[in-house]
């Protein structure tokens, strides 16, 4: 039985209402929905392309059923910064040229947000724990560890 359930949730400090089918994953709501910047990697919760905060915890939005999101509060990659006021760590994961091909980085970077939210100065150990699920094919991690150490400095100076 494939039916569809009304949900409401929070995306980005927005309330919103979904129609979502018993068998959709939150990825897929969330995309179908506009929200494109969680990636359709592995779709197994390997890759952490698709990570969210998820009711303020870092989630894989492939693994979650998209029916229990509702009351949840859900913050993408779109709801970090603008191309005009860019969050501290998207600035620093340019400057430090950890962005490569791009497919990666808002996992890594909702990832990297919610440690510099618990943890403002995170160790080099804590922060190649947060960004361990998030997988990249393009680098060895060097420059996107470089730029976490870099937003936390840009965050607490301002």
């Amino acid at each position: 039985m494939n039916g569809v359930f009304r949900i409401s949730l929070t995306v980005n400090g927005v309330k919103k209402n979904f129609a979502v089918k018993n068998n959709e994953f939150l990825l897929n709501a969330l995309r179908r929905y506009g929200y494109k910047g969680a990636k359709k990697g592995c779709d197994t919760g390997d890759c952490g392309s698709c990570t969210v905060i998820f009711n303020g915890k870092p989630a894989l939005a492939c693994l979650i059923p998209a029916f229990t999101a509702h009351g949840a509060e859900i913050t993408t990659i779109e709801g970090v910064g603008t191309v005009r006021n860019p969050h501290p760590l998207q600035e620093a994961f340019v400057e430090a040229g950890a962005v490569q091909c791009g497919f990666c980085i808002p996992g890594m970077i909702l990832s990297s947000k919610h440690l510099l939210d618990v943890n403002p100065s995170p160790s080099e150990d804590d922060i190649k724990k947060y960004l361990d699920g998030n997988l990249c094919r393009c680098t060895g991690y060097v420059k996107q560890i470089q730029a976490v150490k870099m937003a936390a400095k840009k965050i607490k100076k301002a």
